[in-house]
């Protein structure tokens, strides 16, 4: 199974959501729905980033690592150091 590590950005206010799954798609379904409370406020996001891992516990340590960033910058290069893909690139 592949999980994934995504990060969103909020059109309303420009900030970014980070979080784990194993449907993408349906995640951002969720997230823009309003139906959880950690995101009900930025509503709507834009996927920004992912990256696919073979296990859980892959994804769920990457996730902790970002995390810990906060900070946007922090963020934007990690996901360009680690081979993130982004919604402008192909494939």
């Amino acid at each position: 199974m592949i999980y994934y590590v995504y990060i969103l950005e909020s059109v309303t206010n420009g900030k970014y959501y980070v979080g784990q799954t194993e449907d993408l798609k349906q995640r951002l379904i969720r997230h823009n729905s309003g139906r959880n409370e950690s995101t009900k406020s930025g509503v709507p996001w834009e996927l920004k980033w992912w990256k696919e891992f073979g296990t859980r516990s892959e994804s769920m340590e990457e996730e902790k690592k970002i995390k810990k960033l906060k900070k946007r910058k922090g963020i934007e290069n990690h996901v360009i150091k680690n081979n993130y893909r982004g919604v402008a690139q192909p494939g």
